[in-house]
């Protein structure tokens, strides 16, 4: 993949280097910053994905209450043979 020169404003610079740490390089940063947009956008599409198939689907919404309903505080039981 070809490298590309991306231009900050110099606020926009001021702005990072006041969160980045002093051994991060700015193209690290940046990189890293994008990495994790993109990752949080993946991440939100599939919720809302998950939600609607909630709302269009009444077994798996019923597994869902079953399981969010379930005692995981404590051990679970041994069944009898």
């Amino acid at each position: 993949m070809p490298a590309t020169t991306v231009k900050l404003d110099a606020e926009l610079l001021r702005e990072i280097a006041k969160v980045k740490s002093p051994r991060q390089t700015l193209s690290a940063f940046v990189r890293e910053s994008v990495q994790a947009d993109i990752r949080r956008r993946k991440l939100h599409a599939a919720a809302e994905t998950y939600h609607r198939l909630l709302l269009e689907n009444e077994g798996e919404r019923r597994a869902l209450d079953e399981w969010e309903s379930a005692p995981l505080a404590r051990p679970p039981t041994r069944k009898q043979k």
